[in-house]
């Protein structure tokens, strides 16, 4: 155990030593963004549009988190490869592979220690966007459960596509 939290380290720090991790968090972040806002407005517009017309009132979960977290799932599909594409391959670049695969260390040490390392950084990237959904929680009161079952989806569909992406 103690093996595969040092490789993790190892890529985690790898990760954040380049400019690599800063560039698709903020590429994640900036497109989340984006989503988000296009969604609040477009749910803005409905709500006053609702309440002009002596209407009820509109579900922030179904018109704006919906929506939100299954447009960031699409945009993993970029996202996650840029990430794990250069977990072995680095390796073989600086020639460290060779010691790695030589250490005393199983195979499923080394990719559990990868694969740790590449879904700390996916969680990084996920604690950036708490922001946009504390907004809400700053001006609204929306339920929760939904989102926090929709990071929990994000997270289990994340670590899904590292590991496919370290395959």
């Amino acid at each position: 155990m103690r093996n595969m939290l040092a490789i993790a380290d190892k890529e985690l720090r790898g990760y954040f030593a380049s400019p690599i991790a800063y560039v698709v968090m903020g590429f994640f972040a900036l497109l989340f963004g984006f989503f988000f806002y296009a969604y609040l407005d477009a749910f803005m517009r409905q709500s006053m549009q609702m309440a002009g017309f002596g209407g009820g009132s509109m579900n922030v979960n179904m018109n704006l988190v919906r929506p939100l977290f299954g447009n960031a799932s699409v945009v993993l599909l970029f996202v996650i490869p840029m990430i794990t594409m250069r977990t072995y391959s680095e390796e073989k670049r600086s020639g460290t592979i060779e010691l790695l695969l030589t250490s005393p260390l199983t195979d499923a040490q080394i990719i559990l220690g990868k694969f740790l390392g590449a879904l700390g950084l996916y969680l990084a990237m996920l604690a950036v966007t708490l922001l946009y959904i504390a907004i809400l929680f700053w001006f609204g009161n929306p339920d929760w459960r939904p989102i926090a079952s929709g990071y929990l989806g994000l997270l289990l569909m994340g670590g899904r596509f590292i590991a496919v992406g370290l395959l």
